[in-house]
């Protein structure tokens, strides 16, 4: 048996009689040029976003909002943001706040994923949110994940909580930062950054707005980030979102409205509380809800998409209507479930992950208030939006949840099937709610 020198029976040989080559010649069997994999790498957009972001964060009045349209990665490339600010700062406190425990849960498993590659030191990853507790006084160092309602409560009930919080933290993180002005959070940011004017604050959105009608809210919100904004931009392209498209992270979207104009007729009363609420009154919502012509028809649509798709979310006007809607499709043999903010926790969990299992069987589920952000299931294809709002950011979550491209796990096209109703607002695409408030930031 002969034995080349740098060959596989060398090394067995060497290893036999656990005999350590030397370093120079362990150095012979390397390339002359090999790659570096990134374990947590970014698009060369995201990498363009991570570098503007910074140098907002890093100079006065250190705040900005990041604008990236559902597809881009805009959870990566802020991972990317934090873990930056983590490594050059020890010990240090980052805060993100979040509205629902989805999205909390999910920052949380994407830090830990993102730190993995990207950290220099074990780091804590604290949850506060649901049943959870942390203790302000005895963290120094680390990355606290909160949910809104829940720090606000504690916040309200103890002041000396969230001052605690504040005077360790350098770099806060709004999640959905259309809601940074919202009345209710006012006290949780005012504590962390209002009052700290060095510290930092990155908003994140999809839409950097709050509602399609009230400019001066939008405005507010500018404002409340100095004007400073990082969003996508293409050489070559009108808008992001069709470089996003022609590059596969988004799919080819056929966007299809759905017509109709029966029900009753909304009265002067319903027509000036549409125009003097952010978005359609509740009162207005359950009587749609209750129109059985109106939900024939998107029974109807539902059948449509499901012949050629696979996974399809139908975004329900109120919780009553989710459970019908699903009730109907199951009575006419459809694997359909209905997921709600009064579903059971366990009972949520089993539903999404059977709807996420891999396969060719079609599955559907109506939801309301709940899978519009935070919900990755990238195979969903089609979605059927019967939730009349004035929101462009509400829909454009609701368009989200089924536009994810080849490049981003998701399919080539999808469809958005929206119910137009009769002298109530609403939206063709997503493209047209990424351009909107472009003005208002310029």
């Amino acid at each position: 048996m002969s034995i080349n020198k740098g060959a596989w029976r060398e090394q067995a040989l060497f290893d036999f009689f656990e005999v350590v080559a030397s370093k120079s010649e362990a150095y012979d069997f390397a390339p002359a040029q090999e790659s570096g994999v990134a374990g947590y790498p970014l698009f060369s957009h995201q990498r363009t976003a991570v570098a503007r972001v910074h140098d907002y964060l890093t100079t006065p009045p250190y705040r900005t909002i990041l604008h990236m349209p559902t597809g881009a990665g805009k959870t990566r490339t802020t991972m990317n943001v934090i873990a930056e600010h983590l490594r050059g700062r020890e010990p240090t406190l980052v805060v993100w706040l979040a509205h629902t425990e989805e999205l909390c849960e999910q920052a949380a498993v994407e830090f830990r994923k993102a730190w993995s590659y990207l950290g220099n030191r074990e780091l804590p990853i604290y949850r506060f949110w649901g049943n959870r507790e942390i203790q302000p006084a005895e963290i120094n160092d680390g990355i606290v994940i909160a949910g809104l309602s829940k720090l606000y409560s504690a916040a309200k009930q103890q002041i000396r909580f969230i001052n605690q919080l504040a005077s360790k933290t350098s770099l806060v993180i709004m999640d959905e930062a259309h809601s940074a002005i919202a009345e209710t959070y006012q006290l949780v940011l005012d504590a962390l950054v209002v009052q700290r004017p060095e510290t930092a604050l990155l908003g994140l959105t999809a839409t950097p707005g709050r509602t399609w009608a009230e400019i001066a809210i939008d405005e507010q919100l500018a404002r409340f980030f100095a004007r400073r904004k990082v969003t996508l931009t293409v050489p070559g392209y009108a808008n992001p979102v069709d470089y996003l498209v022609a590059e596969q992270y988004l799919a080819e979207v056929d966007y299809q409205p759905l017509f109709y104009e029966g029900g009753a007729e909304l009265s002067p009363t319903d027509l000036r509380k549409i125009a003097e609420h952010l978005d359609i009154p509740p009162t207005i919502l359950q009587r749609l809800a209750e129109d059985e012509q109106r939900n024939l028809a998107i029974i109807t649509a539902v059948e449509q998409l499901a012949k050629n798709h696979h996974r399809i979310l139908v975004f329900a006007a109120t919780v009553e209507h989710a459970n019908l809607l699903a009730a109907v499709l199951r009575a006419r043999d459809h694997h359909a479930a209905s997921v709600t903010g009064l579903t059971p926790s366990a009972t949520r969990a089993k539903i999404i992950e059977e709807y996420k299992t891999p396969g060719d069987d079609v599955r559907i589920i109506c939801n309301f208030g709940v899978l519009t952000t935070g919900f990755d299931a990238p195979q969903t294809s089609a979605a059927l939006i019967a939730r009349p709002t004035k929101s462009l950011v509400l829909y454009s979550q609701m368009v989200g949840r089924a536009i994810r491209g080849l490049r981003a796990g998701g399919n080539a096209r999808a469809e958005i099937v929206t119910v137009v109703d009769y002298s109530l607002p609403g939206f063709g695409s997503v493209a047209e709610a990424f351009r909107n408030w472009e003005d208002i930031w310029d």
